[in-house]
């Protein structure tokens, strides 16, 4: 004699007997339909990422292996690596790039610490703290393009501000030509840069430093710990996400540098090529000199090199946490 096994029912299964477009309805779980309206949901996100950073980097990759030319009616041929062995051998291109590693190596760590300082003393229960925030965070507000042209002002060598305020406290022995003198038009630049982004940084680190519990500092000062041991011990390590986050946009930041070296030397990258970064470089073989093919490798290598400093931040970064 034959027996029949009841099974429990599974929720969100067809009967035995269901038929099959019952059962195909219901076998749709919870977490399919989840994800199906994370996909509708990130679908306009992804398109506009692939139609405005993938597709281009892909053309700019394309077109680095040819020798396109704007406006041109020449026929555009394949041409190997031809473009980049240009470049590796142009000095122009070399000092560009050491340029914007100069430029980067000064401004990461001065700015980032700026920013930390002005974030710890506004995070103080002191008298007009939210003006300052606000005087501090004010350059962040306006534009590049801007500010620029403002230092410029300030900075002229006759009837410029910095130059009263330095002639008259040195007794007119230093008046340097910023924009003037190949020594000191990068100096100004990066006067300029700090300046205007030093706020940024401030406020992401003030965020940072309003999520660290107070306990961990009643805690230390209890153990009988001075300011410093704090700032080392409790608030360091407490900002190590937001700081490793902060280094790594104010790096992204920095390769990035042209409405500074574009607008306030008399000529762009002036003088004498001592404030030429990457991404003038890259313009003005693209559509002052029309060789596109060339601007699009200088745009491929530009992207490769502030990827690999990026990832090797992110991987020193977890080295640390692993490490603690």
């Amino acid at each position: 004699m034959s027996r029949t096994v009841l099974e429990p029912a599974v929720e969100g299964s067809a009967p035995p007997g269901a038929p099959p477009a019952a059962r195909r309805r219901r076998s749709a779980t919870p977490r399919t339909r989840e994800r199906v309206t994370a996909a509708l949901f990130s679908a306009p996100a992804a398109a506009l990422l692939v139609l405005f950073l993938i597709a281009p980097f892909v053309a700019a990759v394309l077109l680095s292996f040819t020798d396109q030319r704007l406006s041109s009616p020449l026929p555009v041929s394949f041409t190997g690596l031809e473009n980049y062995a240009r470049l590796f051998s142009n000095p122009q291109f070399w000092q560009a790039f050491g340029n914007n590693t100069l430029f980067a190596v000064i401004v990461v760590p001065v700015q980032t610490a700026a920013a930390l300082g002005l974030a710890v003393l506004v995070n103080r229960a002191l008298p007009g703290r939210v003006l300052f925030r606000t005087i501090y965070f004010l350059p962040t507000v306006t534009v590049m393009a801007v500010a620029a042209v403002v230092w410029k002002l300030l900075l002229l060598p006759e009837g410029g501000l910095v130059n009263g305020v330095l002639g008259a406290v040195s007794f007119g022995h230093l008046q340097p030509g910023w924009l003037s003198s190949t020594g000191w038009a990068m100096p100004a630049i990066v006067i300029t840069s700090i300046w205007q982004g030093v706020g940024f940084q401030m406020v992401i680190f003030l965020a940072g430093l309003q999520a660290i519990p107070q306990s961990l500092y009643e805690a230390a000062r209890v153990d009988g710990a001075n300011a410093w041991q704090q700032f080392r011990h409790v608030t360091v390590p407490g900002l190590r996400n937001t700081l490793i986050f902060v280094v790594n946009v104010t790096a992204i930041f920095a390769f990035r540098l042209f409405d500074q070296v574009y607008l306030m030397p008399q000529f762009p990258g002036g003088p004498l090529d001592s404030t030429r970064t990457m991404m003038l470089q890259l313009l003005q073989t693209g559509y002052s000199r029309r060789m596109i093919g060339q601007a699009s490798a200088i745009a491929v290598i530009f992207f490769l090199f502030v990827l690999a400093v990026t990832l090797i931040q992110r991987r020193l970064g977890r080295e640390e946490r692993a490490v603690r």
